[in-house]
């Protein structure tokens, strides 16, 4: 179970603090998992692959998170979270160096794997410190603020990587997040307390609080419902230039708006989740897969193809924090293994929307094809949530 919250220690400047350093890493996160996006065009160009191919750049750091975020989150169950924390960031400061100054395609494949293998671990035990800190009616709003990192990384970090990128070498990127991930270490040295795990925390324990259908339903609901986001943004630079029209050099300025938007959906999100988990992320499902449609109809006129990036940005970030949380609620003897899933269905869904993307325009499909492929999965993600709803009504749980 999540601790009680230990306000009483600590003031209120002091959890804004703590929780805000641990949003740092967020941040870096978010340049190195969607600036690649932005830069995808310059990644095909230099290392002489295919399109496909540099869709599999986004996929693999996508499978690092996925294989990691259980098996490091497993490794921290019984560890002091923040000495973890800063393990895992140390971690992920490595692998970027390592890409840095990978010399080939297959290598830098590798350096993509091994960055995203921190990933969902450490956002798991952030997710955890920053509830814990923030108390139970704040709890989904303190887990959107250090999620809001990605978010805010959109707007702020992954344009001006994505210019500097463009600018002098695209390869620059991996040691910008490198330095990002620096920061966040000394930030959290710095201000974040030391928080023991639950008493009896274990591995096992962790493992036995697995058996829940809830659960892997929400896991197999987020993955789905999350890659249809990813079917378009994988792409989105290729769009832009080659269906919108809009020159390279625009590129910072088309991210940067879906940035915007994915920052006000995550802070809506973890206000709308503290009052109903599932009923927001039904609703954050039916949008996308709605405005996705509406996106890929429309790409080729630049005003409503803008429009419609940011409000699929707005409505794809409502689902960070009440995935969340939906996830930490349907196992609440495996908080920090449960937290982690948050980030390996995320990411899975990152792998398989791009992965989708690249088997459809390979084809010959056209570039708005991913889009409309990921329009269908959202769809299917909200079915499923409304089998997710009457799971948790029949269990007795709040919805």
């Amino acid at each position: 179970m999540i601790e009680k919250s230990p306000t009483r220690q600590m003031s209120r400047k002091q959890i804004a603090l703590a929780i805000v350093a641990l949003s740092i890493g967020g941040f870096a996160v978010g340049v190195t998992e969607f600036a690649i996006m932005g830069l995808q065009r310059e990644a095909v160009a230099d290392l002489g692959i295919s399109i496909g191919e540099g869709g599999t750049l986004v996929a693999m750091y996508a499978i690092g998170v996925v294989v990691g975020a259980p098996v490091l989150s497993l490794m921290g169950a019984k560890r002091e979270r923040k000495q973890y924390a800063l393990i895992l960031l140390a971690l992920f400061i490595g692998a970027h160096i390592f890409s840095f100054f990978a010399p080939n395609y297959e290598l830098m494949l590798l350096g993509r794997f091994l960055s995203g293998l921190p990933h969902g671990a450490y956002f798991a035990t952030a997710a955890l410190m920053a509830a814990q800190m923030a108390g139970p009616a704040k709890r989904a709003r303190a887990i959107s603020v250090v999620l809001g990192g990605i978010s805010i990384a959109n707007v702020a970090g992954v344009p001006l990587v994505t210019w500097i990128g463009q600018q002098f070498g695209w390869r620059w990127m991996y040691m910008i997040v490198a330095l990002l991930a620096i920061i966040t270490m000394v930030a959290v040295a710095t201000y974040a307390p030391r928080q023991q795990p639950p008493a009896g925390a274990t591995v096992r324990a962790e493992i036995a609080g697995l058996k829940n259908q809830r659960l892997w339903v929400g896991i197999v609901m987020g993955v789905i419902g999350f890659s249809g986001m990813f079917a378009l943004y994988a792409y989105i630079s290729h769009v832009s230039v080659e269906v919108t029209g809009f020159p390279d050099e625009r590129l910072p300025w088309v991210v940067f708006l879906f940035g915007f938007g994915g920052v006000i959906g995550n802070f809506v999100g973890g206000y709308l989740t503290d009052k109903s988990v599932l009923w927001t992320v039904l609703a954050a499902m039916v949008s996308v897969a709605v405005l996705m449609f509406c996106f890929a109809t429309t790409a080729h006129l630049p005003i409503p193809m803008l429009i419609f990036l940011f409000l699929v940005g707005i409505a794809a970030s409502t689902l960070g924090p009440s995935m969340q949380m939906h996830l930490i609620d349907t196992a609440p003897d495996a908080p920090q293994l449960a937290a982690s899933f948050h980030h390996s269905a995320f990411n899975a869904a990152n792998a398989l929307g791009a992965i989708m993307g690249g088997i459809v325009i390979d084809a010959g499909w056209g570039l708005r094809a991913p889009t409309y492929v990921g329009a269908a999965a959202a769809l299917l993600g909200a079915v499923i949530c409304v089998y997710a709803i009457w799971l948790t009504r029949r269990t007795g749980a709040k919805i």
